[in-house]
């Protein structure tokens, strides 16, 4: 069996909800320490728009 990173970053899906998420790493054995946030964009007729926001929860490894 792998040994799991003691850290890793999370990513909320497109059809996820913040909370599915966190439930995803409680399930993986991690619990939240961090949040970031990041604007995602795309070009429209050569201008960069934007298109929604990315928002990623850096896990911890649960101590068992």
């Amino acid at each position: 069996m792998a040994k799991q990173k003691k850290d890793r970053w999370f990513e909320v899906e497109e059809n996820e909800s913040i909370e599915q998420c966190l439930e995803r790493m409680r399930k993986e054995g991690y619990l939240p320490c961090g949040r970031k946030e990041e604007p995602v964009f795309h070009l429209v007729d050569g201008e960069p728009t934007y298109l929604r926001q990315k928002i990623k929860f850096k896990g911890m490894l649960m101590d068992n």
